[in-house]
């Protein structure tokens, strides 16, 4: 019954959502209405039950690199091609295994000679290549001395090796973004290795082992003490600096889906990772995302959409933005401006809920900025659905911990629904969304009992409609958000005058 009313609304309104321009409005609310009513919690949860048995099935994990993930996407993958949809199965790597074979090597040859002690002074970057390089040293953006504020933004952006020259070591000091962050922007300065050195805050001098999950700048890579990279910032010294490891990379896929209909110049994207962490199943982090994702993929498969609707299920999110980021990186400026919005769901059905909304317009003035221009207006939309049954919301930051990152790296608006993991609930959430202050939203956060059992269905039920809602919206009106380039601005303004 439900696929005959899709299909008899779809007969009937292809017409018309092939003569209404963009910018007008009726389509959006009929089809959002269809889908908010055809997406079920129910059918949502018989999702999670299936990737829980996958899990049962393979050691209790669907964590990258493992059996588990494979089924997993195979299953997300089936499900989407009998709906209708074209799936791309696209490759990314990750780390699979790295071993140190001898003690890494930190001299300096030139103006004079001094050797730098192994596990002591500096360390290797876990997981280093391999290599083995003498060149001089550049200092990149570097706070010497350093001090307590403002923190050093060393590496963190691709200005920052403006007049880097390519082929020299650069010198990065600790602060404000991920090592992972400064590693890349090096490598793609053209590094022919990397020092990291601490920062010299008090509590932030010394050197220790450290896994940064990062590899992809493909050169040698060191984690020094604050006295070593305050040494070396000194002129231009010339560095021998060696790894010697072994790194094995392994292959997952994510499983991209896109709509038959709608305008590939405007596309709607709608994310959440696949992949569990190592210990546990996963279902609430974040089975609740993907399954949700994929319900809501289903039931408007064949909705003759305005804007062409991507629908993806990252890989080894949890070691890294491994799968998200990859896909971005492989884009072209000209497809990454085709990308209007990008929504992400991850961890929405958290036992101890809050409904959170990711702060696109950083209206609490507090931790990570605004998202790029289109943010503020996906976060309204979201609270526009909550505020119409009544249901409060909250906001929570752009923190970089999900895959949303990479898209507002490169300019893409993002948002989404995120209910709460290993973080306290407070007394006035408590007041607002029910649950209990001072526990965790998620206490089996990236353990082995987040299973079916961590899931609450209230939460998911409500988060579900949303997350329907939002993508039918945009799937048909894309109205206040900012055109990304001078042609998709062109397209606008030809339908805005059809329009009026």
């Amino acid at each position: 019954m439900r696929r005959i009313i899709i299909a008899l609304v779809t007969a009937l309104a292809l017409p018309v959502a092939m003569a209404v321009p963009a910018s007008a409005g009726p389509l959006d609310d009929v089809f959002a209405k269809l889908l908010v009513k055809q997406v079920k919690g129910e059918n949502v949860r018989k999702h999670l039950e299936a990737l829980q048995s996958i899990a049962n099935a393979n050691g209790g994990t669907r964590a990258a690199g493992t059996p588990g993930y494979n089924a997993s996407r195979d299953y997300v993958a089936g499900k989407l091609r009998k709906a209708g949809y074209k799936v791309t199965l696209q490759p990314i790597n990750f780390v699979q295994s790295w071993t140190e074979n001898s003690p890494p090597t930190l001299a300096r040859t030139a103006p004079d000679a001094k050797s730098y002690a192994s596990n002591e002074d500096f360390y290797s970057f876990e997981p280093s290549p391999a290599g083995d390089v003498t060149a001089q040293v550049q200092g990149v953006d570097l706070i010497l001395p350093p001090t307590p504020t403002p923190t050093s933004t060393s590496g963190c952006e691709e200005s920052d090796f403006a007049g880097f020259v390519a082929g020299r070591i650069a010198l990065i000091q600790r602060g404000t973004c991920a090592f992972a962050q400064k590693i890349r922007n090096a490598g793609r300065a053209g590094a022919s290795g990397i020092i990291v050195f601490n920062e010299g805050q008090p509590g932030r001098t010394e050197a220790y082992p450290l896994d940064i999950g990062e590899w992809r700048a493909n050169v040698p890579m060191v984690f020094a003490d604050f006295a070593v990279g305050n040494e070396l910032a000194t002129g231009t010294p010339t560095v021998r600096l060696k790894v010697d490891s072994t790194l094995v990379l392994g292959t997952n896929d994510n499983v991209i889906a896109e709509s038959r209909f709608g305008d590939p110049g405007n596309v709607v994207m709608i994310g959440g990772h696949l992949d569990s962490v190592t210990v546990g199943p996963g279902i609430n982090d974040n089975g609740s995302g993907s399954a949700t994702i994929l319900e809501v993929a289903e039931e408007m498969a064949h909705f003759p959409v305005k804007n062409k609707v991507r629908f993806a299920f990252w890989a080894a999110e949890e070691i890294g933005l491994l799968g998200s980021d990859q896909y971005v990186a492989s884009l072209s400026q000209a497809q990454r401006d085709k990308i209007r919005v990008y929504l992400n769901f991850d961890m929405v059905a958290s036992p101890n809920y809050a409904y959170k909304l990711y702060d696109g317009d950083n209206s609490d003035n507090q931790g990570s900025p605004a998202g790029p221009p289109g943010s503020a207006q996906i976060e309204r939309q979201l609270a526009d659905f909550y505020g119409s049954r009544h249901l409060p919301t909250v906001g929570t930051d752009f923190d970089g911990r999900s895959d949303y990152g990479p898209f507002i790296a490169v300019g893409i608006p993002a948002g989404g629904i995120f209910t709460g993991a290993e973080g306290i609930k407070t007394a006035e959430e408590a007041a607002l969304f029910g649950g209990v202050a001072g526990l965790p939203y998620d206490a089996c956060y990236h353990q082995a009992c987040d299973t079916i059992a961590n899931i609450n269905a209230t939460a998911l039920d409500v988060d579900a409609d949303a997350v329907a809602d939002s993508t039918a919206r945009f799937a048909f009106n894309l109205r206040g958000i900012p055109p990304r380039t001078a042609a998709t601005a062109a397209r606008s303004a030809v339908a805005v005058q059809s329009a009026s």
